[in-house]
């Protein structure tokens, strides 16, 4: 029996995946924990479960108002944002609460997510056994490529975390603290990614295990009755995420139009201020039960939020993305690379061409035929019992 500590941030996106794996090796008879944010984290994992605060609840406010600073942040400045205003001073702040949740919990592995970078830290002092929890597919495949200045700036930053709290410098600029060198674990599948090769995660182990979407909490309440069972009449699931939806207030407002007189049945996932007069054949909810969801739709319009995405595909769902920030454009470029989807623009999208991209989706059967196919690729990729495999290995 080993026991297993996921260092994850307090982000919905990132904690979800780490939710099945650690049912999985529980199952087995391992022992698992959480170390992260308190509050925010401690609501998305299930009843009973075991959590260590790694911040002062001070810190976790920190967080929260600059999630909420960063909304108008587009492409590297929102990436830069990102990094130098919430992940760095996160991982600055963690590093303290994860080595005492070490101490506590007394783990053998730690299974760290990508944006959990004081985890990472920790780990290399420490010499502990770890692993990447890649939530995301864009940080194996270099999304800076472009911009290498940016790129270099940003692994200077994470050098100095390492330097700051007792690792050589030397040992700090070698590797990447997004990416161990003992295990990445992916909840994707090649077919999406492409190639590795040449990548930061080229020179490393990466797992592909495809989506973990098993055991996390959902919202039970549902009018089910308002779905359709008509073939003629399919439905269609609208969602922006759970950190985008308040910024989508044009979107909102161009998706309820788009759906507007259509013979389909559409399940947005907003607050209802952001559709104020949503058309009769249009459901409004601020959460939704997704995975149960999915077997009752026929297609999903997403900002290519990497989760959203990959369950999507996972039932064999075609898309319509419209990446909104941060890894969006990266995993839209790459399902749109892959057949499965069509992609709008999220700023300057309009009620025809959103209602145009949805008839696609529904209607073409190339994509339906490519969403299918990476589905297949999912369900050969291991889910959590590969993950717990290459975790089990580790101990």
């Amino acid at each position: 029996m080993s026991r297993f500590l996921f260092v994850v941030p307090p982000f919905t996106g990132h904690v979800n995946p780490t939710i099945g794996v650690a049912l999985e090796l529980q199952r087995r008879g391992h022992e698992v924990a959480w170390a992260g944010v308190p509050g925010a984290t401690e609501a998305l994992l299930p009843t009973g479960s075991t959590f260590l605060s790694a911040v002062p609840d001070e810190v976790a406010a920190y967080v929260a108002e600059a999630g909420e600073r960063r909304d108008d942040a587009r492409g590297a400045a929102g990436f830069k944002f990102l990094q130098e205003e919430v992940l760095l001073p996160l991982g600055e702040h963690m590093v303290d609460g994860v080595d005492a949740a070490i101490d506590a919990f007394g783990a053998d592995v730690l299974v760290v997510d990508q944006q959990a970078l004081g985890g990472a830290v920790v780990a290399r002092r420490r010499g502990i056994p770890w692993a990447t929890s890649a939530t995301t597919s864009a940080e194996l495949v270099d999304p800076l490529a472009a911009l290498p200045k940016v790129a270099e700036a940003m692994h200077q930053l994470r050098v100095d975390l390492q330097v700051r709290h007792g690792i050589a410098p030397e040992a700090a600029a070698e590797g990447d603290l997004r990416l161990s060198p003992h295990l990445v674990l992916a909840y994707t599948v090649e077919e999406l990614t492409g190639s590795l090769a040449g990548t930061p995660a080229g020179d490393v182990p990466v797992r592909f295990v495809g989506p973990c979407a098993v055991g996390r909490p959902e919202p039970g309440a549902f009018p089910w009755d308002r779905l359709s069972d008509d073939p003629a009449v399919p439905n269609v699931l609208v969602s922006l995420g759970t950190l985008n939806a308040e910024v989508g207030e044009r979107f909102w407002l161009a998706a309820a139009d788009a759906f507007r007189d259509q013979p389909w049945v559409g399940v947005f996932v907003a607050p209802d201020h952001l559709v104020p007069d949503p058309p009769p054949n249009v459901v409004v909810q601020a959460r939704v039960p997704q995975l149960e969801l999915l077997p009752r739709m026929r297609a999903v319009v997403s900002h290519a939020g990497h989760n959203t995405v990959c369950e999507t595909l996972a039932a064999g769902l075609p898309l319509v993305v419209a990446p909104i920030r941060d890894d969006q454009p990266v995993v839209a470029d790459q399902v749109v690379r892959a057949g499965a989807a069509v992609r709008v623009k999220f700023a300057r999208v309009r009620a025809d061409a959103l209602r145009t991209a949805v008839d696609q989706a529904l209607t073409e059967p190339g994509l339906l035929a490519a969403a299918e196919r990476i589905q297949a690729s999912f369900a050969a990729a291991g889910g959590p019992a590969g993950a717990a495999d290459a975790l089990i290995a580790l101990a």
